[in-house]
């Protein structure tokens, strides 16, 4: 019997560039190629309303089978939003803001080439921080991000806070150029896969699969099929060499089926 498979897709990085809009190219491939072949999903970090800046607004309802904003605590089917859980039901609201409070005191004592605005984001069910600051400019996140390769900023902001919390029982993911997230422990983005439902195979595709980046978990996860990509091209060829596997498979399982019938 031929497989029922979905392909979900991290957004920064895999789809789009960092934090920039879908390209025309790229999700014509995917609505007029893809999803003649599977469903759709998406998985991002970020909240619901930068995914519909990057993915066509009010229209990712129509596009995405599943769409997944915070790693899944904000869900939705067919456009239809599942139940969710917050981070301070979690940890408790004095535990909370000791994390805020620290981190704000930690960035203050930073000295970065420069710094922007919104240092610490508060979303459903994570801490998002920017020792930059999400204010920055699309010239400034790269020129922080090469800084942050040379001087590992983020790395050691994580080290600081597992340092200050060690019974705190938190996950600390660096994704994307200039922040990483901060949420309890098993809500990485395999939080979205109690949601999707009735597939045989989870295809998933994301750039920061490597330990400690925000795909690592998924793209690990016994429940998925793993594909490392490094931009929304790769992941157009990865697609193609998925696409000509299954139709193989299909082409394979007819043949036995008729073999078997004759």
């Amino acid at each position: 019997m031929t497989k029922k498979i979905i392909c979900l897709f991290d957004v920064d990085g895999t789809l789009t560039d960092p934090r920039q809009v879908i390209k025309p190219s790229v999700e014509k491939f995917l609505l007029g190629t893809v999803k003649k072949e599977f469903d759709l999903a998406v998985v991002g970090g970020s909240d619901l309303n930068k995914i519909k800046e990057q993915l066509g607004g009010r229209s990712i309802f129509e596009k995405y089978k599943y769409i997944f904003a915070e790693n899944g605590l904000i869900a939705f089917r067919d456009s239809k939003q599942l139940p969710t859980e917050t981070i301070q039901s979690v940890i408790g609201e004095e535990a909370l803001q000791d994390l805020i409070n620290f981190c704000l005191k930690y960035i203050s004592e930073l000295h970065l080439p420069f710094k922007r605005g919104t240092f610490v984001e508060f979303r459903t069910g994570m801490l998002n921080v920017s020792p930059v600051g999400r204010n920055c400019t699309q010239k400034e996140r790269i020129q922080f991000y090469e800084y942050d390769l040379e001087n590992q900023i983020r790395q050691k902001f994580i080290q600081a806070l597992k340092k200050e919390f060690p019974n705190l029982a938190l996950t600390y993911s660096i994704g994307g150029q200039i922040s990483f997230d901060i949420f309890p422990i098993g809500w990485d983005k395999t939080y979205c896969l109690r949601h999707i439902q009735g597939y045989d195979e989870i295809h998933f595709f994301g750039d920061k699969t490597a330990e400690g980046g925000n795909d690592h978990e998924i793209y690990e996860s016994d429940l998925t099929v793993g594909h490392r990509v490094t931009c929304p091209g790769d992941t157009i060829k990865e697609l193609n060499i998925l696409i000509a596997l299954i139709k193989e498979r299909r082409e394979r399982e007819k043949l036995e089926t008729s073999m078997q019938c004759a």
